[in-house]
């Protein structure tokens, strides 16, 4: 199979930038803030839950993107997402919003993002979010299957399960021990080195 018939899917809270709900509990001081989906499978209900604290707490979707301003990618992010798009396609398919992950994007040199968007008040409050398509991670790579592409998933939480099994190959980065340990048959990396030679493995041979 030639190199092009392949698309790379990454996550990006967790594998590409730290998660966003965290950095912002931490500058607010408000610990719930710190649920994600790491801790919580089910978004809908994370999400609601995350909402009424914003509403609790009188905090918008510019407090939010104040502390977004401050964050950086990780280390070593941009320079594995480089050298992956020399040799393959890649989108990354994250649960997160426009609204937020824009000032990243920016930082990793724009790749390709497939999220989702919030819903907004004129006063700047978090009213609720619209999901691109339910299961967004599973649907999109069924969804690129379906015209000929083979995909390659890469994700650390249970909302990464599905499009990595759903792969040619797939493959667990900076993960947690719970879900390494439940699932001992996926390959889980820590280093970018690792998880752009696995997966240069796949594409080249």
């Amino acid at each position: 199979m030639s190199n092009d018939m392949y698309v790379v899917c990454l996550d990006m809270e967790g594998v590409l930038v730290p998660e966003i709900w965290i950095a912002f509990s931490e500058a607010t001081g408000i610990p719930e803030l710190r649920r994600t989906t790491r801790d919580e499978p089910d978004y809908d209900k994370l999400m609601h839950y995350r909402i009424n604290i914003l509403k609790e707490h009188g905090l918008g979707l510019k407090e939010i993107q104040d502390t977004i301003a401050t964050i950086d990618p990780m280390p070593g992010a941009k320079e594995f997402l480089d050298k992956l798009r020399e040799f393959t396609q890649v989108i990354i398919l994250s649960d997160t919003f426009y609204q937020f992950a824009m000032p990243l994007m920016k930082k990793l040199g724009y790749p390709t993002l497939f999220c989702n968007t919030l819903e907004v008040g004129e006063n700047g409050e978090i009213t609720g979010y619209k999901m691109r398509v339910e299961k967004s991670k599973l649907s999109t790579v069924k969804a690129l299957q379906s015209v000929g592409f083979t995909t390659i998933a890469s994700g650390d939480s249970f909302n990464d399960l599905g499009m990595i099994q759903a792969s040619k190959a797939g493959f667990l980065f900076k993960s947690t021990e719970k879900i390494k340990a439940d699932y001992p048959d996926l390959p889980a990396f820590e280093e970018y080195d690792d998880l752009l030679n696995a997966i240069r493995g796949v594409i080249l041979g």
